[in-house]
């Protein structure tokens, strides 16, 4: 098992507001990112949380790969996003699309500032 784990921190996103409190419009965003940067979605799953006090609450997606999964939650109240981006490497190095497709989500949400990490999972060649 050998992969890459990207996430990010968003913090005052300048995106559609939409984008933040509309589970069918991040549900888009994530399938056609995902295609877009090269990788097999197998799965979907969408939740948006229920208003409070009249005004509308964040959003969960996560979408399987192939390859692995990417998940987002939104923080509305916040303009914050937090995304998660994990590749498996198994039968080719899908690092390089990982690589896209946060970059991609991150162009859309437009954060002010983004806390970005970087997890190399497993080794090579270990059985």
């Amino acid at each position: 098992m050998q992969g890459l784990h990207l996430t990010a921190d968003c913090h005052h996103c300048r995106c559609d507001a939409a984008l933040l409190v509309d589970a069918k419009a991040v549900l888009q965003l994530c399938v056609d990112t995902v295609e877009v940067a090269g990788l097999q979605a197998v799965n979907q799953l969408v939740h948006e949380f229920p208003a409070i006090s009249g005004v509308k609450s964040g959003v969960t997606a996560t979408v399987l790969l192939a390859e692995s999964h990417l998940c987002i939650h939104t923080w509305p109240e916040l303009q914050a996003v937090t995304l998660d981006v994990y590749v498996c490497n198994f039968g080719g190095d899908h690092s390089a699309k990982a690589h896209r497709l946060m970059d991609a989500l991150l162009a859309v949400f437009k954060p002010e500032s983004a806390d970005r990490h970087e997890l190399h999972r497993g080794t090579l060649n270990k059985h």
